[in-house]
């Protein structure tokens, strides 16, 4: 039985990609079992399939056998494409006729620029349609046995993007905030943001997490303190992609990894 005719059985009234229309798609943290079955449907139907360099060769194995893979990805610090030029390269296909799949890891609209990619092809009369992906911040404290919200620990999870634009970003609100943080694209800032945290209030000795390619064979988990954080990643070694958590929520990850818990594939633990 092929993709397609899993799909098929799995869900009626599977969605069509018409030629010169374009998907912006996620494709979750890795785990192709973690791929919803929209963006399924786009891989299986693309011409084209437009992709960032965090997706997974296990999601990209999906794609029918008339769609050419396109690499798209945007690594910091490292050479790759314009956001301009990756926009206007969908509007470009869509409007030879392809039928595009624009496909990044986790979810488009979180930390992935697909905002900016939608309002592009709006602006230019492409038809599109977003399908939301599971978002890496979620999905790696989940594979990492970390709950991202628990009853009576906290009622907000903040996430936050650790470079960008506004590199002179106060970071001692969300310090004082009381609630854990989740940081994405951080690595090469990690020392900086840690120090401004426990500069804005936070306690040195705040449970953190490194949870690096999470979802994927290679995955990573390193349990530390904030006051240790950066020492630590530096010792062992971790490089992006990484998610980082920080607050009380991180403690809770030994009570759930019991013998009684599946915590799925087996991991390299660093503590």
């Amino acid at each position: 039985m092929t993709a397609s005719d899993t799909l098929s059985a799995q869900r009626t009234g599977v969605p069509v990609l018409a030629p010169g229309h374009v998907w912006l798609a996620g494709a979750g943290p890795g785990d192709p079992g973690l791929l919803t079955l929209d963006a399924l449907a786009g891989l299986q139907q693309a011409d084209v399939v437009v992709h960032d360099a965090l997706v997974d060769q296990g999601v990209l194995a999906l794609a029918g056998k008339q769609a050419r893979l396109e690499f798209a990805g945007k690594r910091g610090g490292k050479p790759s494409a314009t956001q301009v030029d990756i926009s206007q390269r969908l509007v470009a296909l869509a409007r030879a006729g392809q039928r595009v799949l624009r496909l990044k890891g986790g979810d488009p609209f979180v930390f992935g620029r697909g905002g900016e990619e939608a309002m592009t092809l709006a602006a230019a009369g492409i038809p599109f349609r977003v399908i939301p992906g599971v978002t890496a911040g979620l999905a790696a404290l989940a594979a990492a046995s970390i709950p991202a919200t628990l009853r009576g620990v906290n009622r907000a999870v903040i996430f936050a993007a650790g470079h960008g634009a506004e590199e002179n970003f106060d970071w001692a609100p969300l310090a004082r905030a009381g609630q854990p943080i989740v940081l994405y694209m951080v690595m090469h800032n990690l020392e900086r943001i840690a120090a401004d945290l426990m500069a804005g209030g936070l306690a040195p000795r705040t449970p953190a997490a490194i949870i690096a390619a999470a979802a994927t064979p290679k995955e990573r988990v390193l349990v530390t303190t904030l006051e240790k954080l950066f020492a630590d990643a530096q010792e062992q070694k971790f490089e992006p992609p990484a998610i980082v958590a920080i607050g009380e929520i991180v403690d809770f990850r030994s009570r759930l990894r019991g013998k009684n818990v599946t915590a799925g594939k087996p991991r390299k633990e660093h503590k």
